[in-house]
């Protein structure tokens, strides 16, 4: 069986001496004192070990049944909610004002890494709570805040969104589903919808799914599209589920991962529903929700690989194959430690360098959502927009790759199921595709994310690089085999973005011919910045005498690694780039 260890030190490291929370301008950062951050990380990774990662392989195998209309889940799983809902958990980053802790996205990110880690199908469902919770509390009205944002943030109702049909995913224009008004300001809502997480299942009293529908007569296309509230049990005045809604799971989904969550296809048959914002703007409220949902799901990508490479590192030790071409570490073994051989090094080291240096990227955007909803800054905001489609595209397509290779380590080994460690790589999978896939991200950074706002995002992300490398260069602070390959892969994106706003405007397709190969050269800068600014804290640490020096030298040794074998892609990235259109559309529609 696998087991789970959390990174508590880690986060220590990136919490308080990396991302210095405790001098940061947003007071709920303020206020994060190692002392408490320890106690909560250490009590949250308890759980993780004790509690949820003992359900990931059972739960992968019984996976979810449907039956009379109700969905089971898992044995233990209702168990395990139960908990994180009573020890309040799901309340953790929600406002106080609705009954949640108060505290920070970025403590919210550290504890949803190790659980998602731990469990990642159990996890979706208060994962999903939070963005309806988050979506109503941006978008309703005060008496729908009332009703549905205390139950949400305590846990004691889960939250859906229901976007796709059978004959529309990303193309939303194309919707069917309809919402009739009613005399009474509710309106019926009829239609079908698939592929919806968390649909129906048995772990709480109440789930309220946030509806995509028309209104007859509004325009045609995605601004003809609005959001709804449609709760399974109708509420009364007073908050209380009532009478059952006209709305149902019909099938379960037999998919190739996530088996413990509840996958659902959900017909509306003339339920009732409540208006989520204005009319014909549900894409505008649905986004809220769906750019939280991208961040959490980037998230996934490098959980998941993060519980891959701890497996592969424990095989890797324990594995015994062949002889070292040093010379064997014991002779009075049969074989050595296949950790011992340079290629299995190179795949842990590869693995490594991406779950420390994603980690350090997710937490830091965890920390700009925290700025970008305590002040509103709009520069904030929009280098949080920016950087959206990076941690969802960036961080579960290399997290997915990282899981193969874990797999790889394993050899024979990692491809029967008993070891588990193909159902990292199973549930991995799909989160490259839901949110909007990652080349749907792609196509978002380039084509609106770089130019928004004239694309004053992304210059001022290239210019407070530049000042970070000359700060580095004059002070000595950086080593150089850290300063030279971050130099190289940020004039590579440079060039990246001044070819995409020169070639860009005359041939669209050309620019988005290479939008995938753009959002990864970024992704790869992003990542070698992280490094950049852990290397800076652990060569000054290394310069005093801290407590634990291993620790520093290790960080300074993934690096380098970071630094020598994986940042120099952003060469190739930019050479495909370049070649625009002409390669990817050369061969006629008619040869396919």
């Amino acid at each position: 069986m696998q087991t789970y260890a959390p990174p508590l030190r880690d986060f220590a490291f990136l919490l308080h001496e990396v991302l210095r929370a405790g001098e940061s301008p947003v007071p709920a950062l303020r206020a994060l004192d190692p002392e408490t951050t320890a106690a909560v990380l250490a009590e949250a990774g308890r759980i993780a070990t004790e509690v949820l990662a003992p359900l990931n392989a059972s739960g992968d195998r019984a996976g979810c049944r449907l039956e009379n209309g109700g969905v089971r889940t898992p044995q233990g799983f209702a168990e395990a909610y139960a908990l994180l809902r009573d020890d309040g958990w799901n309340a953790l980053d929600c406002a106080q004002e609705w009954g949640g802790q108060g505290q920070p996205h970025l403590l919210g990110a550290a504890v949803g890494e190790m659980h998602v880690s731990a469990n990642m199908a159990l996890m979706m469902y208060p994962g999903l709570t939070h963005g309806a919770y988050s979506t109503i509390r941006a978008h309703g009205t005060e008496a729908q805040k009332r009703i549905y944002l205390p139950p949400l943030t305590s846990g004691r109702w889960t939250g859906t969104m229901n976007l796709t049909e059978p004959q529309c995913g990303t193309d939303l224009g194309l919707m069917r589903s309809r919402a009739e008004p009613q005399a009474d300001g509710s309106y019926r809502i009829t239609g079908q919808k698939i592929f919806i997480s968390s649909g129906e299942h048995d772990l709480t009293e109440n789930i309220v799914h946030l509806v995509l529908a028309r209104i007859p007569g509004g325009p045609e296309g995605i601004r003809g599209v609005s959001l709804f509230i449609v709760p399974k049990f109708l509420p009364d005045a007073a908050g209380a589920p009532g009478p059952r809604n006209a709305l149902s799971c019909s099938k379960l989904e037999k998919k190739m991962g996530i088996h413990a969550n509840a996958t659902c296809v959900m017909d509306y048959d003339g339920a009732t529903g409540f208006l989520l914002g204005e009319e014909h703007k549900g894409m505008r409220a649905m986004f809220t929700m769906m750019n939280e949902a991208r961040i959490k799901v980037g998230l996934q990508g490098l959980a998941q690989a993060a519980a891959a490479h701890q497996a592969a590192v424990t095989w890797a030790r324990e594995r015994l194959q062949g002889r070292a071409v040093i010379g064997p570490s014991d002779p009075a073994q049969p074989a050595d430690p296949i950790l011992r051989h340079p290629d299995i090094r190179r795949i842990l080291m590869e693995q490594r360098a991406f779950v420390e240096g994603g980690r350090a990227f997710l937490l830091s955007t965890a920390a700009l959502v925290d700025a970008v909803e305590h002040s509103g800054d709009p520069e904030a905001a929009g280098r949080l927009a920016l950087l959206t489609p990076v941690v969802k595209a960036f961080l579960t397509d290399r997290g997915f790759e990282a899981c193969v290779n874990a797999q790889q380590v394993f050899g024979g080994h990692g491809y029967i199921e008993e070891t588990g460690i193909a159902q990292f790589l199973r549930d991995a999978r799909v989160a490259m595709i839901y949110e909007g896939t990652n080349g749907v991200q792609a196509l978002d950074l380039v084509g609106r994310k770089l130019p928004a706002d004239t694309g004053q995002h992304i210059a001022g992300y290239l210019r407070e690089t530049g000042e970070f490398l000359s700060a580095c260069a004059a002070d000595g602070s950086l080593p150089a085999e850290f300063l030279g390959p971050l130099a190289a892969g940020a004039a590579d994106l440079g060039e990246g973005v001044a070819w995409l706003a020169s070639e860009g405007p005359a041939d669209p397709a050309g620019a988005l011919a290479g939008a995938t190969d753009f959002l990864h050269l970024f992704g790869l800068v992003c990542l070698g910045r992280a490094w950049a600014d852990m290397a800076r804290v652990a060569a000054a640490a290394l310069a005093g005498t801290p407590e634990d020096p291993a620790f520093y030298e290790a960080k300074l040794a993934t690096g380098r690694f970071y630094m020598a074998r994986i940042l120099p892609e952003t060469a190739l990235r930019l050479i495909r780039i370049r070649t625009g259109a002409g390669p990817v559309t050369g061969l006629a529609e008619s040869a396919y």
